[in-house]
């Protein structure tokens, strides 16, 4: 009878250490878990500081894209008086074309909307329905793309990893044979799909003018 207690009192000393253990578990779990680490926080922080930065540049495009223009000619400079890392700035290269060319293409393909009459249309005759250009890739996106990826190459020129031994002759004449094809073909596209990957506004129109003679009783 005795040893029938001292078991029975054994289990329930044992059932009440698990469930301490597991409340004081739960307790460290929601104290770490709770409240979001230091790093996460200082991240999120400055990604809305770079957020909100980015939304207040917006309305500037010209002073936007003129520092950007400012930080491709500093990039320039540095490789050329580094006199290397110059499949980086091939690279750098191509990514800025395939940008560009999908800032002139429309949001959507007009070959993929000829036997289609959902969704809107590019307008192709001058009496029809006013409807401005959407691009594939709007001008902040590609602003910020552009600007990101100069960055990028810059941080690259830092690494001597990155600068691979190359003729750089062949890759200026590789570089302009691809914008010559990639272009061509763009504005054939351009040509046989009829529009302009600009818009210029709607079109108002005056009424005419009242050139009768008012008569006083």
């Amino acid at each position: 009878m005795s040893s029938c207690k001292q078991s029975f009192s054994y289990s329930t000393s044992l059932e009440g250490i698990a469930s301490y253990r597991m409340s004081e578990g739960d307790s460290i779990g929601d104290s770490v878990h709770g409240k979001p680490s230091v790093v996460y926080r200082f991240f999120t922080r400055l990604g809305q500081i770079y957020q909100s930065w980015l939304d207040r540049s917006t309305p500037y495009t010209a002073v936007r894209w003129a520092a950007t223009l400012g930080l491709s000619f500093v990039y320039m400079v540095r490789v050329y008086l580094l006199q290397g890392w110059y499949i980086v700035t091939y690279a750098l290269g191509i990514y800025h074309l395939n940008l560009f060319i999908a800032f002139l293409s429309p949001k959507v393909d007009p070959s993929l909307m000829e036997d289609s009459d959902d969704g809107p249309s590019l307008p192709t005759k001058q009496n029809e329905e006013f409807r401005p250009f959407i691009r594939r890739l709007p001008e902040f996106k590609f602003w910020h793309a552009a600007t990101k990826g100069i960055l990028v190459a810059m941080v690259c020129t830092f690494f001597e990893a990155f600068n691979v031994p190359v003729f750089w002759p062949i890759l200026v004449m590789y570089f302009i044979m691809l914008f010559c094809i990639t272009m061509k073909r763009q504005i054939k596209h351009m040509i046989k799909y009829r529009y302009i990957p600009f818009t210029h506004g709607k079109r108002t129109y005056k009424g005419k003018e009242d050139v009768g003679k008012t008569f006083s009783s």
